[in-house]
């Protein structure tokens, strides 16, 4: 048995109506359990979510407060108002203000942008941010991916004559600022179809209100901050990516073409993984280190140099991000060992002054990743006694509802089921700690904390084609709530197996069902294959891609996690570096039984001594439950063996060695044939010295030189012969016995079927004997 990495969780998914949708469409039926697993459920909504363009976009007058939005946004542009954009410095909220920026100019407006610094200000509206655009004469704030929070910031806009409009795709809260007006698909009454917007989605319908008509020039920026700010990416949210890759490939934007560039895309055919882990790290960057206002720069300017300094800034800032990240992380991670540890917290707050607040949350998905428990990093700010925090969740623990209920000691928060930012005094840090730990001990079970693999279909080898995967592909771009399509392949044989990798690291694995074949690759589970039978059936999990090499393209599957759901036997007979396995094996699992305790002090195992099992001297101390379990030497009997095997709970893995000095199977079993030539030649000699003419009478005959000593202690057990100082002499009339009445002959008998049976039998055969003697158990 191998157990998978996490839980496995097949999507159940309606068959009739995938059937009917394969059959109405004319797609794979794999494909069509996938719409269907993903609610496209009718012809019509799998037709828009496959093939809808620009011209699905719902109309933006549809949310609320949009006619206001504009109204105001025109006669501040009629009458020449100065107009402040107030962004926020995350890939989204430079998506959204660069947005804005290209629809005010267009229009003609008398406009200016302006990003909070996170460090010396804080997320979104603040009051002397405000009061400065007062002063410097500004008559409209136009918030983008911000503000819905802002209440105190709004009463203070409303006093000192400032007419504050806030765009915004966040949770809202239990209070609305008091603004101008309000454009958020999530704000309480807003009919608007679709509530999943990101930030820049809002801007781009704000966007498209104004200038009457959908701007899809400005999709290449609009899918940048859509993917990077993990929304869901189905409806509006679909068209924008899709739509808005396209674009990024075949952009003029010279800000645009050369962040490409130092990513390393430039004249790459774009995906979402492009833009959300090569793109979206590198504008994060520069808010999350300094200024985000360089990448507004870089996203609108139209002067090629600039772009060129502008994207090699942001390319630099990244790498330190990395490294900043990486630092962070190692220190965070000891920090949890040492004092949190994940067995008595099932939410862990850390916190350290110092920490760069920047990148807390990217920190904070890495300890996620690697204790599995909601997380809260902060850095405290000693001077001013407070602390800044990212939180980051996992499934069955909404953040944003559980930090919710501690409003009391949280003035400013906000975010997502499964994302949240704060801050708070740094004093409160320990009750905010006991709390949320409550909470998710209340929450979440033991099974909670173990990661979850949604997995979209299962599907059998012959199913898997590139034509099927080309298909399945059409359902691209892949995020949140539409993922790359997860496969589970059950119980196939594995055909080819071994580690890749300068280092070993990676794993390729060739799947059969005796027909068909698979290749499957798994970076970073070379170890793996230590812990794969080659001969048991091996379910998988991952997802089907087509590898193209020299012009040659097939099928392959990248793995997620494996599991082997039957017992393992590991067949190490006649392996030198035997001892070497049972080593890299944990300690804790293994269990090392001998039948003969020459075996013990054999030099072949003598770091092992210490920790192995003499049968049946110690089988009070041997429990089979949940255990690696190793037979190191042939056993005396099979009966004592199977009765072994049968009085034991099922190991979780078997190690067979069966390891001998004296091999009884090769030095076989004289025939009786054999046996009733020698005993005529003894009565014919009446004497005969085997001391000294016994190996000359095996080479005469052909016979191995035990035979004749061996067939000589049968006779003398059986009570046929006398021998003295080498001389068998045959006694006069001797009662008749079979040859079984002799200990000796009997002993050969067994030991050569036992080595027969366990030691060079076939590994099928050997696995069928475990097999029959498991049955018996159960039986």
């Amino acid at each position: 048995m191998l157990q998978a990495r996490t839980r496995w969780n097949l999507l159940p998914v309606p068959e009739e109506k995938a059937s009917a949708l394969s059959s109405a469409l004319k797609i794979p039926e794999l494909v069509a359990k996938l719409l269907v697993s993903r609610g496209m459920e009718t012809v019509e909504s799998a037709e828009r979510f496959l093939y809808s363009g620009p011209q699905a976009f719902y109309d933006p007058f549809l949310l609320d407060g949009m006619k206001e939005t504009v109204t105001r946004i025109r006669k501040a542009i009629e009458l020449k108002e100065k107009i402040l954009i107030f962004g926020d410095y995350d890939a989204d909220g430079v998506s959204s203000t660069s947005v804005m920026v290209y629809t005010l100019k267009a229009l003609d407006a008398d406009f200016e942008f302006y990003i909070p610094n996170r460090f010396t200000e804080g997320y979104g509206p603040n009051e002397p941010a405000l009061r400065w655009a007062k002063e410097q004469g500004f008559n409209l704030v136009i918030t983008v991916d911000t503000g819905i929070s802002a209440v105190h910031e709004a009463q203070v806009a409303k006093e000192i004559g400032l007419d504050f409009i806030v765009t915004d795709h966040h949770e809202p809260p239990p209070v609305l600022p008091e603004a101008y007006s309000i454009v958020n698909p999530k704000k309480p009454g807003c009919g608007y179809p679709f509530k999943g917007l990101a930030g820049v989605g809002v801007a781009f319908k704000v966007a498209h209100a104004l200038l009457g008509e959908a701007p899809l020039y400005l999709l290449d920026i609009a899918c940048i901050g859509t993917i990077a700010d993990l929304v869901p990416l189905v409806d509006e949210n679909r068209i924008i990516a899709r739509e808005g890759i396209k674009a990024l490939e075949k952009t003029t934007k010279k800000g645009l073409r050369a962040l490409l560039e130092v990513a390393g895309l430039k004249d790459t055919s774009l995906n979402a993984e492009h833009v959300g882990f090569a793109i979206g790290p590198r504008v994060n960057a520069a808010g999350r280190l300094d200024s985000a206002v360089p990448a507004v720069e870089l996203f609108t300017t139209e002067d090629e140099e600039a772009a060129k300094m502008l994207s090699a800034e942001i390319d630099q800032l990244n790498k330190t991000r990395q490294s900043i990240v990486s630092e962070i992380t190692k220190e965070a991670i000891e920090e949890v060992e040492l004092n949190y540890s994940p067995k008595e917290n099932s939410v862990l707050v850390i916190a350290k002054e110092g920490w760069n607040p920047g990148v807390i949350g990217i920190v904070a998905s890495r300890l996620v990743e690697k204790f599995y428990r909601p997380t809260i990093v902060l850095s405290i700010d000693s001077e001013k006694g407070l602390a800044k925090g990212s939180a980051r969740s996992i499934e069955g623990f909404d953040m944003f509802e559980n930090l919710s209920l501690s409003r009391d000691i949280l003035p400013h928060f906000g975010g997502h089921p499964m994302a949240a930012g704060m801050t708070l005094a740094a004093s409160d840090l320990d009750e905010l700690r006991n709390r949320l730990n409550r909470q998710g001990w209340e929450q979440l079970t033991e099974e909670d904390f173990k990661p979850v693999t949604a997995i979209d279909l299962e599907c059998s080898l012959d199913e898997v084609s590139i034509a099927t995967i080309e298909q399945m592909n059409k359902l691209a771009p892949f995020g949140v709530n539409n993922p790359t399509p997860r496969v589970m392949i059950s119980d196939v044989n594995i055909s080819e197996i071994k580690k890749i990798g300068s280092q070993s690291n990676h794993l390729k694995i060739q799947f059969s069902d005796g027909k068909h074949k698979l290749d499957a690759i798994g970076f970073h589970k070379g170890e793996l294959m230590d812990e794969l039978s080659y001969h048991s059936p091996v379910s998988a999990v991952g997802e089907l891609s087509i590898n193209e090499w020299n012009g040659y393209r097939k099928p392959q599957l990248m793995l997620s996690d494996l599991a082997v759901k039957e017992w393992q036997l590991f067949d190490l007979r006649g392996i030198r570096d035997a001892q070497k396995k049972l080593f890299s094996l944990p300690e804790s699992k293994v269990l090392i039984i001998a039948f003969e305790e020459e075996t013990i002090h054999h030099p072949a195992f003598s770091e092992l001594q210490e920790r192995i099992f003499l049968y049946p001297q110690q089988k009070e101390q041997m429990d089979f439950a949940g255990k690696y379990v190793v037979f190191l030497d042939v056993p005396k009997t099979r009966e004592e063996f199977f009765y072994l095997l049968e009085s034991n709970p099922k190991p979780e893995r078997t190690y067979v060695i069966f390891y001998q000095d004296n091999d009884q199977f090769f030095s076989s079993v004289p025939t009786r044939e054999q046996f009733r030539w020698f005993y005529a030649f003894l009565s014919k000699r009446k004497s005969f010295d085997s001391a000294r003419h016994g190996e000359e009478l095996a080479r005469l005959k052909g016979w191995s030189k035990e035979t004749v000593p061996f067939m000589s202690k049968v006779f003398f057990e059986l009570d046929f012969v006398t021998i003295e100082n080498g001389v068998i002499m045959i006694k006069d009339r001797p009662e008749k016995k079979d040859l079984k009445h002799s200990t000796a002959y009997r002993n050969k008998l067994e030991q050569a079927a036992i080595e027969n049976q366990l030691v060079y039998s076939s590994y099928q055969e050997l696995k069928n004997c475990f097999d029959q003697s498991k049955k018996s158990h159960q039986a």
